[in-house]
């Protein structure tokens, strides 16, 4: 007799040419993930003739093969998909149809084998985006060609909140009650400053099997909120990317029977919150004489404060008081080491003339595809 996980283990790549790709978008919410999974069938022939004594082999496959028994790896060779999306807030009942377009893929480190994840954006039947749709509009500012010239890098620091479940307490902490005091959490080891670990090196191994540039993990200030980083990833992929790995994470968390939350500030009172920090250089910045384009960039950024912050999440005036390792919502100052600053600058980019900065207004929430085109739109585009 099977047990279940003998099943759910299953490696399908020994007894079918059959693959399972499951595609994955971001519903009505702007935050919420959706996901349905289908069947890729593999069907090719092949057959060999000899040309001047040379053997050749052809083959001819119906789906998104590149090689021969390979694996799939190019979204535009897979085939669209509609949804209900009356059912996930982004369609009326009477017009429901809603057409999936895959746009990423990466290996499913839950079924592995040869399946694969799908990141998808989704258009109207008629091929236009819809509203929540941020991945089109991201899409054609990376592809400017000054934007491309530039080659935008990033680093996405997302951090995140692991809440128990029939509470909605985080984890780790006394139900209706506190720990201790801030201070011995952050990167913080042992049974009473760390909880959730399990959760976050299953993660972390999962994106790193799934192909996903993660760089990093750590426990963060607040017990029970952690944080991992995505980067340095080249324009719309870091969009992808994090998406991905926040899919991934919720994933994970549904089988722990923990909650995931990406509020920017989950508890109130003397608690850090939870921001997504975005680390940002173009090909220029990274050059010699680099500081200056970044000193001008940031200019730029606080010209354009209100649009941005307007832009980085919902809840985010709770978390940008001006304490707890932020600026306050309505000022904007940059700063050298300075994690108290809307922008900080690394010491190490103020002492080579050239590198990167971070802005750290962004909440945990933020939608990546809409702050990482909004940056570069900003630095790159924008004329004031």
């Amino acid at each position: 007799m099977s047990l279940l996980t003998d099943l759910l283990n299953l490696n399908l790549s020994d007894s079918t040419e059959k693959i399972i790709a499951e595609y994955i978008w971001v519903g009505g919410s702007g935050l919420d993930l959706r996901s349905k999974a289908r069947v890729i069938i593999w069907l090719f022939f092949r057959y060999t003739r000899t040309l001047s004594g040379t053997e050749i082999i052809y083959a001819c496959f119906q789906l998104n093969i590149q090689t021969l028994g390979g694996p799939v790896s190019d979204p535009a060779k897979l085939p669209k998909w509609n949804y209900d999306g009356s059912s996930t807030n982004q369609a009326p009942g009477e017009d429901s149809e809603v057409i999936l377009y895959p746009q990423a893929i990466f290996r499913d480190p839950f079924r592995r084998g040869n399946n694969i994840l799908v990141m998808c954006d989704a258009y109207t039947p008629a091929g236009e985006p819809i509203p929540t749709n941020k991945r089109h509009a991201a899409a054609k500012i990376f592809s400017h060609p000054e934007v491309a010239a530039e080659e935008p890098w990033y680093g996405l620091e997302q951090e995140y909140t692991l809440l128990q479940k029939d509470v909605k307490w985080p984890l780790g902490w006394p139900v209706g009650g506190f720990p201790g005091p801030q201070g011995p959490y952050y990167c913080g080891v042992g049974v009473d400053k760390a909880f959730g670990r399990d959760i976050v090196d299953a993660h972390y191994k999962a994106c790193l099997y799934a192909g996903i540039n993660i760089s990093g993990i750590n426990g963060e200030v607040m017990p029970g909120q952690w944080e991992f980083q995505v980067g340095p990833s080249v324009g719309i992929s870091a969009g992808d990317e994090l998406w991905v790995a926040r899919y991934i994470l919720e994933r994970i968390t549904e089988i722990a029977g923990v909650v995931l939350s990406l509020d920017p500030k989950p508890i109130e009172g003397d608690w850090n919150g939870a921001g997504a920090h975005t680390n940002y250089s173009t090909k220029s910045m990274r050059h010699e004489g680099g500081y200056e384009i970044i000193k001008k960039a940031i200019e730029k950024l606080g010209k354009r404060h209100k649009e941005h912050i307007a832009a980085y999440g919902e809840g985010n005036e709770r978390r940008l008081t001006g304490r707890h390792e932020t600026a306050n919502i309505d000022t904007f100052k940059w700063g050298v080491a300075n994690r108290g600053a809307s922008i900080r600058v690394g010491r190490d980019t103020e002492k080579e003339g050239k590198g990167y900065f971070e802005d750290r207004r962004p909440a945990s929430n933020m939608d990546p595809y809409v702050v990482t085109s909004m940056i570069a739109e900003t630095t790159i585009l924008w004329k004031h």
